[in-house]
């Protein structure tokens, strides 16, 4: 888990974070993001206020920029499938905010049990970018409530075991590790 920046550069990171899902050249400025030369881009994006936040935006991108090389190139409105699957890649690599950013149009869009597990797992990648940021009490409600939603749930994937999981910590929630995050759930690969 690694904290949000300052919500400008926060907002248009996640924005091409989620663009490079799909975007070969987003991928490539992520990357140059992330690179030791890429200080000069990196100054671009920070504002004059903002200076030290360079190794923040760096770390974040090279932290995404790490995780999608792992991933094909999507389709620019993924399936619900594809969007858990990115997710689920996201959240691995601590990017918590832009899970958030992903599945929400698909939540916004959905009804009944699906809307609810939705609603669910992005309250627990927000409740760990809380965590990550330092606001336990915010971080415990998200948890709390996000784990409850997905208990029992599925959307393709069985959500009880990281429901659990996530429920598990809770009782180290103020000396957790980022080791000790609940994998998000993944469909399982034939």
């Amino acid at each position: 888990m690694i904290p949000t920046l300052p919500l400008g550069p926060r907002n248009r990171l996640a924005a091409l974070i989620l663009t490079a899902l799909s975007d070969a050249g987003a991928r490539h400025e992520l990357g140059a993001l992330a690179s030791a030369d890429g200080r000069v881009l990196v100054e671009e994006w920070l504002g004059a206020d903002e200076p030290l936040q360079q190794a923040a935006l760096r770390a974040r991108a090279r932290r995404a920029s790490e995780a999608l090389a792992t991933l094909p190139l999507a389709s620019p409105e993924p399936s619900l499938a594809a969007a858990l699957d990115a997710a689920a890649t996201l959240y691995d690599a601590g990017l918590h905010f832009e899970v958030h950013e992903l599945l929400e149009p698909h939540w916004a869009r959905a009804g009944g049990e699906t809307k609810e597990a939705l609603q669910g797992l992005i309250q627990i990648a927000v409740g760990y970018q809380h965590l990550a940021n330092g606001n336990l009490r915010g971080a415990r409600a998200l948890l709390e409530e996000g784990s409850g939603r997905v208990r029992g749930r599925a959307l393709g994937l069985d959500l009880e075991p990281f429901a659990r999981g996530v429920t598990r910590s809770l009782d180290r929630l103020a000396d957790l590790d980022e080791s000790d995050v609940a994998p998000f759930p993944r469909a399982r690969k034939e």
